[in-house]
């Protein structure tokens, strides 16, 4: 079965909403592994700064069909969509790998160019997969992490999921 990367995000109700979406992921996914949590400065707007993580799991749904069911746990979780791009997140959760698999035609895209840009989805997925290659840039996702050279700062977060 394909194995699955997601990454999480939150900074409205941030634990509670990480919490509950990770729930609700085992739900359908089960079982998942877990980076750390990560605690990060929102990028692109002025607000509270966000928890961020990535999860893996495997599943032999498509693309489409995962990302149908990560947007009904936003959804779920009051997530208002807007046109803003960067704006407050009561729950993010954003397809990023699936296997390795290139896809560049419709509104999916994989892998999702966020692995490259932030360091909030870059770090966690570093720990989750550390010698995972991307399939693009065919390096490791640790070596990925150490030539980050965004001023990004990242705080790992201590979060009991069995809270």
């Amino acid at each position: 079965m394909p194995e699955v990367f997601a990454s999480l995000g939150s900074n409205q109700d941030r634990e509670h909403n990480i919490r509950s979406a990770v729930k609700a992921l085992q739900s359908r996914f089960s079982p998942l592994r877990l980076s750390p949590v990560y605690l990060s400065r929102t990028v692109g707007f002025e607000g509270d700064d966000f928890l961020n993580m990535v999860v893996a799991f495997e599943t032999s749904l498509s693309p489409e069909s995962i990302q149908q069911e990560f947007r009904q746990i936003e959804d779920d979780h009051g997530r208002v969509r807007g046109e803003l791009k960067f704006a407050p997140r009561r729950l993010d959760i954003d397809l990023i790998l699936y296997d390795n698999l290139v896809l560049k035609s419709g509104p999916l895209k994989l892998p999702r160019s966020d692995i490259e840009e932030y360091a909030f989805v870059l770090r966690p997925l570093a720990d989750l997969q550390p010698d995972g290659i991307h399939p693009v840039i065919n390096k490791p996702y640790s070596l990925m992490w150490q030539e980050y050279d965004r001023d990004q700062a990242l705080h790992e977060f201590p979060l009991d999921f069995d809270a």
